[in-house]
């Protein structure tokens, strides 16, 4: 009993719609890395039944280690790739609602290797809204992109959801690509009423406590930071939308409960960016970090394939404050106050680090009411 009321006051903090996850079974793929694990402690919060499939997580200090996740839930080890293994668990589970964020996400690692990016993020789309095409239990489904699925074209404004789709490096030609996907069969098999309601989501370069990756600004100036040794970084003019991990994710779970409340009037894409401030160079950034952190250096390196990175890139999110009533909260300041908050947990054992994630959702809930 106590923590069902503590799941209420949770729910009292926060949009009211998102209510709907209570008791709901939701099925997050890709849960083992950085956003699904933090979105599947925040669906934990909100009641929700959480089954997550994907890869196990590749880094014992990953969120969804340091935070115990693999006890509190149900999780498959699984490939997005392997269309039986996804239908499977849609047959078992007969999820509610669907967060599709199984994919691979950087941009190097799409030269290394091309033909296994367009497999993850375009067959894998594939394969969820197949799965989710013959499963009668599904309602909605969010299936996340990024903001690098359009055709960039070094605009100083943010791209909407009507611009053109693209993207030079492999990695952005396939969210492009799953895009075309996704609006294919939002047309073809899920635009009358009883079938599911479908969205795309698309976020800025999120940052946040528990990512780990290779040849990702955040992780790379944690590294250095610790061992006491100089940022590289290469391209210190580039400009990006960064934004907190909770930012997108609660446009995600309003975006889940919308559609799953109204359907089909909130199918399609949508756009989850930073306050326009937010948007600064790569160098900028580790200038807040550093000074935030108490020390630290940097020094400028030539990019190790020059000119494969784009220089500007912004999003509006004009739909989504005026349809969805979402708003962005944090200034980069206060982003950069709670991602290295979550990085300074050495002394922490699973249980401090699960409730230091969830009374950051509880801060970041409260700071949503001001806005």
């Amino acid at each position: 009993m106590v923590r069902k009321q503590g799941i209420l006051e949770d729910l009292e903090m926060n949009d009211p719609s998102l209510r709907t996850y209570a008791g709901k079974k939701v099925v997050v793929t890709g849960d083992t890395g950085f956003k699904g694990s933090w979105l599947a402690i925040w669906l934990l919060k909100l009641g929700a039944t959480v089954i997550g499939f994907g890869l196990p997580p590749k880094r014992a200090e990953d969120n969804y280690n340091v935070t115990g996740l693999s006890s509190r839930y149900h999780h498959i080890n699984g490939d997005i790739r392997d269309l039986p293994a996804v239908m499977d668990t849609l047959v078992q589970f007969k999820p509610d609602i669907i967060f599709h964020l199984a994919a691979q996400a950087l941009v190097l690692d799409s030269y290394k290797d091309p033909h296994g990016t367009f497999e993850v993020n375009v067959t894998g789309t594939l394969n969820i809204l197949e799965a989710i095409r013959k499963n009668p239990s599904v309602k909605a489904a969010v299936i996340v992109t990024s903001d690098k699925c359009y055709q960039n074209r070094e605009w100083i404004h943010g791209y909407r959801e009507t611009d053109a789709l693209g993207g030079k490096d492999p990695y952005s030609a396939s969210k492009g690509a799953a895009e075309l996907v996704i609006t294919s069969y939002i047309h073809s098999f899920f635009s009358s009423p009883e079938k599911p309601a479908i969205a795309s989501v698309r976020a800025g370069n999120v940052i946040g406590g528990g990512d780990w990756s290779e040849n990702r600004i955040i992780p790379d100036c944690i590294r250095s930071l610790t061992n006491n040794t100089p940022i590289i970084i290469r391209n210190p003019e580039s400009v990006r939308p960064w934004q907190y991990v909770l930012e997108p994710l609660y446009g995600y779970l309003m975006l889940g409960s919308t559609l799953y409340q109204k359907k089909h009037e909130f199918s399609g894409a949508w756009n989850f960016g930073p306050i326009a401030k937010n948007a600064v160079t790569v160098e900028t950034l580790v200038q807040e970090l550093i000074r935030q952190w108490g020390s630290g250096n940097y020094r400028v390196e030539k990019p190790e394939i020059p000119g494969r990175e784009s220089t500007m890139l912004m999003l509006d999110i004009n739909k989504a404050i005026n349809r969805l009533h979402w708003h962005p909260a944090l200034s980069l300041h206060e982003a950069i106050r709670f991602t290295l908050d979550e990085y300074r947990i050495s002394e922490m054992t699973v249980e401090d680090v699960f409730t230091q994630r969830n009374a950051h959702i509880d801060e970041y809930a409260t700071l949503q009411k001001t806005v």
